[in-house]
């Protein structure tokens, strides 16, 4: 079923890596938007992949268009941007903090310029600091730069525990929060297996769940990157589908709670740096975060996450 957007959509993707490219093929196939526009600096590069891809298209219901001018942005309802130094094996997503926010310091202007009524999207890292940066040199409200923020982490923590009980993942009900990054985690206090607390869901008698499984989970869920760049270099599939589906929830009326990664304004005291939380998201951008229930003990990481983040920031003068 082809999901309902606005009507003459445009999606616009900057970067046309690997993270880019995924995204913008799992777009087209999705139909998540009318148009799919690819933007990178490399001419030789956009040029191919745009190419590429434009060959499938009597097979989808979206055209794609791109290059290297930054011309091809111009009018979009949303973009996505991927473009900046890639994570090396072994690299935390902080220690790429001051060279992709000083690409972005640069090319965030041009963006607003060429397409000034779009809802900015950063998937580029470290995405939380940079979210804050973008919002800073655009001067746009915050309810119109964000990133994908633990959207992706939460998938792969539903998917670990899909695989854990042989429950289908539409049953999953469990969040990540937080940084994109190590100091992210799992609210395991609300989540759920359909209307199960987690901590309570049994087999044969048996609690599935005890703390040091729930441990390994979140271990698992917060470093599944590092695995996943050791073995091929980058993580891109994954990303680009969770980009097309935020894509989809960006260009529609009804409105859509996803963990994205927004600027915290005085929840739990908490101010001025972006971090995830459950958001309530449409074609407005977003409305607000969801105030979920935390225990004690999450509130704190939640704390400690968010001065994780005030240091990153500071690092770089922001």
């Amino acid at each position: 079923m082809t999901p309902t957007v606005r009507k003459a959509s445009k999606l616009s993707i900057i970067g046309a890596g690997s993270v880019g490219t995924s995204m913008a093929y799992a777009a087209l196939i999705r139909g998540s938007a009318s148009v799919v526009s690819l933007y990178d600096v490399n001419e030789r590069k956009v040029d191919a992949e745009v190419r590429d891809l434009a060959h499938g298209t009597q097979f989808t219901s979206s055209i794609v268009m791109g290059g290297a001018d930054i011309e091809v942005v111009r009018d979009s309802s949303v973009v996505v941007i991927t473009a900046g130094a890639r994570q090396k094996p072994g690299q935390s997503r902080l220690e790429l903090t001051s060279v992709n926010a000083g690409i972005l310091e640069n090319l965030m202007p041009q963006l607003v310029e060429h397409a000034p009524d779009a809802l900015f999207v950063l998937v580029t890292n470290p995405c939380d600091v940079l979210t804050v940066v973008a919002q800073r040199v655009s001067g746009l409200p915050a309810s119109r730069v964000f990133s994908t923020g633990t959207m992706l982490d939460s998938s792969r923590l539903r998917w670990l525990i899909s695989e854990r009980t042989n429950v289908a993942q539409r049953n999953v009900h469990a969040t990540i929060v937080g940084e994109h990054g190590d100091s992210e985690f799992p609210v395991w206090s609300s989540a759920r297996i359909s209307s199960v607390p987690i901590r309570e869901w049994m087999v044969h008698g048996r609690h599935v769940f005890p703390q040091e499984e729930l441990d390994s989970l979140a271990y698992e869920a917060a470093h599944a990157a590092y695995a996943v760049i050791e073995g091929k270099g980058a993580t891109n599939y994954a990303i680009g589908l969770t980009g097309a589906r935020l894509t989809e929830a960006l260009l529609s009326p009804t409105r859509s709670i996803l963990p994205l990664s927004t600027i915290i304004d005085g929840y739990l005291g908490v101010e001025g740096v972006a971090l995830s939380m459950p958001t309530l998201v449409s074609s407005a951008g977003v409305k607000r975060i969801i105030e979920i229930p935390m225990d004690a003990g999450e509130r704190q990481q939640f704390l400690a996450s968010a001065a994780t983040l005030r240091e990153s920031l500071a690092s770089i003068g922001f």
